[in-house]
């Protein structure tokens, strides 16, 4: 299971809030309730998000075997 829990933690070291993702960043507020809920994004946001932070992809995504 792909979970976005890193995001939230890369975010507050970044000092960086969800509403200036959307109002600065243009990230939509669909997509932050796709990050929030797990649900699947594409590599091209997740590439977006990683030059918007300066991060690496494990900076935002961890993968977890299923039980």
């Amino acid at each position: 299971m792909i979970s976005y829990e890193p995001l939230y933690k890369t975010l507050k070291e970044k000092n960086i809030s969800t509403y200036k993702l959307i109002n600065q960043y243009g990230i939509s507020r669909s997509l932050l309730d796709r990050l929030k809920h797990n649900k699947p994004i594409s590599t091209v946001t997740l590439n977006d998000l990683c030059a918007i932070l300066k991060c690496r992809v494990e900076d935002i995504i961890i993968f977890t075997e299923d039980e």
